[in-house]
């Protein structure tokens, strides 16, 4: 096994010894018990991505305005505060590696 491959293996478990990772996967397993609530936050989440992804920049701020009042007491729920909060946690951290990484060998 050469540096990189097992650089990656330690980084692969850091990541996953994470907390972020934790309570990502506490949350993600939680949800699992829940089927018609998980559901309802993959349509929350397909539809955020939606939004961001293919939505013209001059809409954006109208469009967000509207999704966040249609999904306003769906938000008010604390499992789905929590799982969606701890979703955004992991990201955030894997996205974070991901930049350091690009920037370090001044990918462009």
């Amino acid at each position: 096994m050469n540096r990189v491959d097992q650089a990656l293996k330690d980084l692969i478990g850091a990541i996953l010894d994470s907390g972020e990772y934790k309570e990502f996967d506490r949350q993600r397993t939680l949800m699992k018990s829940y089927p018609e609530l998980k559901e309802e936050i993959d349509r929350f989440r397909q539809e955020n991505y939606a939004l961001q992804r293919f939505t013209e920049p001059e809409e954006l701020m109208d469009k967000s305005e509207e999704f966040l009042q249609k999904y306003e007491e769906f938000r008010k729920n604390p499992m789905v505060e929590a799982f969606l909060r701890a979703e955004v946690e992991f990201c955030r951290m894997i996205q974070e590696i991901n930049q350091e990484i690009v920037e370090a060998v001044n990918f462009e």
